[in-house]
């Protein structure tokens, strides 16, 4: 199954969401209205419905999106994701994401590379690396096995993705 783009999974997500929560989309969107949140807070929309109606996590991701959207905000494109975490400070990390990419994308031609705020992910029917700046002079690469090889330079971890 191939990664869906945002706005597959926006389409998704908003069908789900009256099976879910038993409101439309719609519906949110004028509670949050009539909350008196900024609608470009997207962790407070996300939180409110979170914390007041226990809404599934993918739900509040969904309103926070279409609220933001509403009010003017536009998705970043992935590249800008990207070229936001190596900037300034870490613009000299830069080449070594690119190799990594490089890498990731050898795998297969399927591969997309996704857009986050704080790392980038990369899928082949499901995430299998993650790349983020760790610090000024530190990239950090997360890979996802089924069964990890036991190698002396790998270690288990949380982060990143």
């Amino acid at each position: 199954m191939a990664s869906k783009n945002p706005q597959e999974m926006m389409a998704f997500l908003s069908t789900s969401m009256q099976k879910r929560t038993r409101k439309s989309l719609e519906e949110w969107l004028k509670a949050v209205h009539a909350s008196g949140d900024d609608p470009l807070n997207q962790k407070t929309v996300r939180n409110w419905p979170k914390n007041a109606h226990q809404v599934p996590q993918n739900s509040q991701c969904a309103l926070a999106d279409t609220a933001a959207t509403a009010a003017g905000w536009q998705c970043p494109s992935q590249g800008s994701y990207t070229d936001s975490q190596y900037a300034g400070e870490k613009a000299a990390l830069r080449p070594i994401f690119d190799q990594l990419r490089q890498l990731a994308e050898a795998c297969g031609e399927d591969v997309a590379m996704e857009g986050r705020g704080g790392c980038t992910p990369f899928v082949h029917k499901r995430q299998f690396m993650a790349v983020e700046p760790g610090s000024k002079t530190k990239v950090t690469s997360g890979l996802r096995f089924k069964a990890a090889p036991v190698l002396p330079l790998l270690e288990e971890g949380k982060a990143p993705g």
